[in-house]
């Protein structure tokens, strides 16, 4: 990554930022910018290459051996930046209030870290003011999620003062929020990103949306049809055609519209209307009498790429930009579609939100042989591809084959069966302890600890506490011996967990399954409110 993107993004001929330019002197410095934006972050940037590579990391880098920090890979910043301190407008980009927490040299002894970082992993030691020893990068699959590990012995905590004081000016975040320095920049409204991604996803608008006031009237409930469902595969059949979309990373959703009677349900018929409602009013404001349209409610990140874990900050008051994005159309004008081949169903679709509501977007085929279209998903940082068969009919609630997805990461849910007490600086809980159903008992696959804010903690610990139960609920605990990857969950620590009944469902993201059934570094992304404990497998590609 250049500084093209950091480029792309601002004007500057209206900010006082530095201009990008590249720096080869490459002195091997470090720092941290405590970042108070839409959310609160840590911003970590490593001087190599002549620019900073930077990642935004929501909970700062982690200061208990082994533990891991999620961190988000955002674009490179000139050298200059690394002694910016101050606040940038609300409703500029990257606007809120920027502290130089913590700054220093790092060390590694890779002769060549920067092709090692390319490749997706750098061990250093970091000696700053605040923070010194080692940590590990490692890149999550070929996205822009990596964890940031800590490598050497526990850091010693640091305290809720020098957590708010600037190693430079010595001001708490309020201090600096009030003083007059200030970078202007331009508003978040990149239409060149639209060119980007115009045939693979679409630039979410540079504002946080409000809720509209409803326009709608909700009426009697319909009559649910259970979603189609894809069936994972590791490669599609060589035999006939298919038609390949996005695989979205959100919620599932039907769309049910009667006159101005508007229903929004999930996969297991839960009423999203008041979850998302600029979806159902929008879906009020669509030019039709009577249709049921099946699509996915996604969250857009800054890239133009649907985040679960933006979605998830609905529970924290926030309102990034949502959309429907539609790619079937089950009834019209009183008419089932259900037996009309895929082909004739888009087309209906298309013309139908040939104008929608801004909400509203229509999920096109894409063009192109599956091995291009598989590397370019990959590069966007996306999910993955759903293959239909052209001539497939609608078939409510199976999984027969004729739609078919194709992951690049590995995703999927898992049920939450208890949690370990926190430890260090973390509040509330430690890590959660998952699994999925195999012969109707539950197997536990291992512990999760990266991927939650304070808030988040809280709120689970809130609902843990209304399910708790004292019997473990997973039929392979206690692990006889350790295991190569991970703590093993042992009789002894057992006696420390707590246990809850498995009725919530988590969506997690990790690099891989060991040969023994556990995960390899899961990341938390978010609560699955729409699926059945019951339900919840473990995913394997079936052979084609």
């Amino acid at each position: 990554m250049s500084l093209q993107e950091y480029r792309r993004k601002r004007n500057f001929k209206k900010t006082a930022e530095p201009a990008p330019k590249v720096d080869r002197q490459n002195r091997r410095r470090f720092v941290i910018q405590k970042h108070d934006a839409t959310r609160l972050h840590y911003d970590f940037r490593l001087e190599l290459g002549g620019t900073l590579k930077s990642w935004a990391v929501p909970k700062g880098l982690p200061l208990a051996h082994g533990d891991k920090r999620l961190a988000v890979h955002v674009e490179d910043h000139p050298v200059s930046y690394i002694a910016f301190e101050g606040t940038i407008p609300k409703g500029q980009y990257g606007g809120g209030t920027v502290m130089l927490w913590d700054e220093g040299i790092f060390e590694t002894d890779d002769p060549h870290p920067l092709k090692t970082l390319e490749k997706g992993k750098l061990h250093f030691t970091l000696k700053g003011k605040k923070l010194k020893g080692a940590w590990y990068l490692v890149r999550l699959r070929d996205s822009d999620e990596w964890l940031i590990i800590r490598g050497g012995d526990d850091h010693k905590p640091i305290s809720k003062k020098l957590d708010d004081t600037s190693v430079r000016s010595k001001k708490s975040m309020a201090q600096l929020a009030k003083s007059d320095r200030v970078w202007e920049s331009k508003p978040i409204n990149d239409s060149s990103l639209k060119t980007r991604l115009q045939k693979l996803a679409a630039k979410p608008e540079a504002r946080k949306t409000e809720p509209t006031k409803p326009k709608r009237k909700s009426g009697p409930a319909p009559k649910f049809i259970a979603p189609m469902q894809a069936l994972l595969v590791d490669e599609p059949e060589r035999s006939g055609e298919w038609l390949y979309e996005i695989k979205f990373d959100g919620f599932r959703a039907l769309a049910f519209k009667h006159g101005d009677s508007v229903h929004l349900l999930s996969r297991n018929e839960k009423d999203f209307a008041e979850k998302f409602p600029e979806i159902a009013d929008a879906m009020a404001e669509l030019a039709i009498d009577d249709a049921i349209l099946d699509g996915e409610i996604v969250a857009l990140n800054k890239k133009g790429l649907s985040s679960f874990q933006l979605l998830q900050g609905l529970e924290d008051g926030e309102r990034p930009p949502l959309y429907f994005y539609v790619f079937d159309l089950l009834q019209l004008d009183g008419q089932s579609l259900l037996n009309q081949p895929l082909t004739e169903r888009k087309a209906a679709l298309e013309k139908l939100l040939r104008k929608p509501p801004a909400a509203i977007r229509y999920s096109a085929s894409l063009t192109g042989k599956l091995p291009a279209l598989m590397k370019r998903v990959q590069h966007l940082g996306l999910e993955g591809l759903i293959g239909k068969r052209p001539g497939s009919l609608y078939e409510p609630g199976k999984r027969s084959g004729a739609w078919i997805k194709l992951k690049i990461s590995h995703e999927q849910e898992f049920v939450i069966g208890g949690y370990t007490p926190p430890a260090g600086s973390r509040k509330h809980l430690g890590a959660l302890i998952v699994g999925v159903y195999e012969n109707k008992k539950l197997i536990c696959t291992g512990k999760v600890g990266t991927g939650f804010n304070h808030a988040l903690l809280k709120s689970l610990h809130t609902r843990f506490a209304k399910i708790a139960r004292k019997e473990c609920p997973f039929d392979n605990l206690p692990d006889k011996r350790e295991r190569r990857f991970g703590q093993a969950i042992t009789a002894s620590v057992m006696k420390k967990c707590h246990w809850v009944k498995p009725e919530l469902v988590a969506q997690l993201r990790f690099t891989e399954w060991t040969n023994d059934g556990r995960l390899r570094h899961p990341v938390f992304l978010g609560l699955r409110e729409d699926k059945k404990a019951t339900d919840v497998v473990r995913e394997k590609p079936a052979r084609t």
